[in-house]
């Protein structure tokens, strides 16, 4: 008989409601005129990548996790192949996506997963203690964390960053070398804040006093905080939410999906998502920490980072605590690549826990 407490089957349970509040989420946001994209509402096209993100975990979930050792220099080549493409022929939304068919597909949320992987066999077969090693890890991060910035998406770039720093010191690296990369960051930063696209540079101006443009640049945070107070202590209950369903909240399908569960389902809502997100997480770090394949166990902590770090951000920018940064919430936010991407995630972390008792 099946062990009720495996990790494996607990993070499965957890995956199935995160993505049903999703879809339920995104069915209340297809009442609003503003939610609907194309023909179909927003929570069928969302049902129609969730099959396909089912399959693709069914499918993967037995492909055998070292397989994607010895695919990262070839994932990463490829990848770097469609950032270049986007650059040259993206469309959508500052040009993030590349159109193949009816499918939007947009690389750089697929660029997580490659660079968890890259960094994981790299530094795997590394001396970790060097600093050439640290120096080699900076140029991995930093081509597709460049194409990326020119899209331009920096919150996804930063994202890479945060990727890099926790992989590094998790793997063993030398605090004082981190440092020393966190001072040249420091100093190079007017370099890239020069760099920036002037919404990007009043986004962040914005962030920190949304009031001096309320009807302008700081409209989101305003509203998303206005959308969050609104919900109380049990919320407007489901189909009630009056400031989304009057679109005073742009983007609440996608980026600011947190906003529409806390005015429909309140402090009361908010606290569950966020214990089932704890879980999530926790199930992962269980995972990591029973496996002894130093492959396995970064990139399982990698995955697990990057979804710490989408969560935080993403309800962090709800909040109003964090600039404006188009982060996806994980298996709520409406979006094919996102979905797909997190299914895949949680397919290797699925077959690193059934592989652990190998090692």
């Amino acid at each position: 008989m099946e062990n009720p407490n495996n990790p494996c089957r607990i993070l499965m349970v957890v995956t199935g409601v995160l993505t049903a509040i999703g879809l339920l989420l995104l069915f209340s946001a297809s009442k609003s005129i503003a939610s609907v994209s194309g023909s179909l509402p927003v929570y069928v096209k969302q049902l129609i990548w969730i099959i396909i993100g089912i399959l693709m975990f069914l499918w993967l979930k037995d492909f055998d996790y070292r397989h994607w050792n010895k695919l990262a220099h070839l994932l990463y080549f490829v990848i770097l192949i469609f950032l270049l493409i986007v650059l040259a022929i993206g469309t959508g939304r500052a040009g993030r996506w590349i159109k193949i068919g009816w499918f939007n597909f947009q690389p750089s949320e697929f660029a997580k997963f490659i660079l968890v992987i890259v960094l994981a066999r790299y530094f795997s077969i590394r001396d970790i203690e060097r600093f050439s090693t640290i120096l080699g890890g900076v140029i991995i991060t930093g081509i597709p964390f460049l194409l990326i910035l020119l899209q331009p998406n920096l919150g996804t770039a930063l994202l890479f960053i945060i990727i890099f720093f926790s992989m590094a010191y998790l793997a063993g690296a030398k605090k004082k070398h981190l440092l020393i990369l966190i001072i040249i960051g420091v100093l190079m930063s007017p370099l890239l804040w020069m760099g920036l696209k002037d919404y990007q540079k009043q986004r962040l101006i914005i962030f920190l006093n949304p009031w001096k443009d309320p009807l302008g640049k700081g409209y989101n945070i305003l509203q998303s905080k206005i959308t969050i107070g609104s919900g109380g202590i049990i919320g407007k209950g489901f189909l009630k939410g009056t400031q989304t369903k009057l679109a005073f909240l742009p983007e609440f399908h996608t980026d600011f999906i947190f906003c529409l569960l806390a005015e429909e389902f309140g402090l009361v809502g908010v606290f569950v998502l966020l214990f089932l997100y704890y879980v999530f997480l926790s199930q992962i770090h269980r995972i990591t920490l029973t496996t002894q394949d130093p492959f396995g166990r970064l990139a399982g902590t990698g995955i697990m980072v990057m979804f710490l770090t989408q969560i935080f951000v993403n309800i962090g920018m709800a909040c109003g605590i964090l600039p404006v940064a188009g982060i996806p919430l994980p298996f709520l936010s409406y979006g094919g690549s996102a979905l797909i991407v997190c299914f895949i995630c949680l397919a290797t972390v699925y077959n690193l826990g059934k592989n652990t008792a190998l090692f």
